[in-house]
């Protein structure tokens, strides 16, 4: 039964992550992590409780303690915010989640982990040089790469670098969107430039 709950309370937030754009559960996390003064990933319920109210939602208080309480697995007072965002992403099939690791590992020129201008300056210049305002004159390849970054970046505080993790959460929201499978696979192929799905 408290399983049952913890998983409406999810859905609850993820849903009013999405209201907001693709991007909600990726600013949800971002304001977690801005809470984390100590950059211990964790946060006291009050912590919760405040980044909640502050991004729109609002959730009962005994409700509140059943999702803390079921995050809180040393049962010390706090929670792993990083499990909590992983759990909040919309559950994306197998498939999705390969195609969108793959895209990211093609991007990923240096293998770092982090996608960052040097990275886009490597494997994506081409594309950069198609877009209407570099060729406009009006964006240098810079600026527009930069733009792509920015666009999956952190909303609002972007660093010019994107993890896996931001990667993954900006695609669980576009992955909300497309209904099947074959399709999000296609568009992530096409986009990215990835070899045809084998049979």
């Amino acid at each position: 039964m408290v399983d049952k709950k913890v998983e409406n309370l999810l859905q609850l937030i993820r849903n009013k992550c999405l209201l907001s754009n693709v991007s909600g559960i990726k600013c949800l996390s971002v304001m977690f992590r801005r809470m984390d003064t100590n950059f211990d990933k964790r946060l006291s319920f009050e912590e919760l409780d405040t980044g909640l109210k502050e991004f729109g939602i609002d959730i009962i208080n005994d409700d509140l303690w059943i999702l803390f309480n079921h995050f809180d697995k040393d049962k010390n007072s706090e929670i792993d915010f990083l499990e909590l965002v992983a759990k909040l992403r919309p559950p994306m099939a197998l498939r999705r989640i390969e195609v969108t690791n793959e895209a990211f590992d093609s991007l990923d020129a240096n293998k770092d982990g982090i996608l960052s201008i040097e990275d886009l300056k490597i494997v994506y210049s081409v594309n950069a040089k198609r877009h209407p305002k570099f060729i406009s004159g009006e964006w240098t390849e810079e600026q527009v790469l930069r733009n792509f970054l920015d666009s999956i970046d952190t909303p609002g505080n972007p660093d010019g670098k994107v993890t896996r993790e931001e990667f993954m959460n900006y695609y669980a929201g576009v992955s909300s969107t497309v209904d099947d499978d074959s399709y999000f696979d296609l568009m992530m192929r096409a986009c990215y430039g990835l070899p045809s799905r084998s049979s």
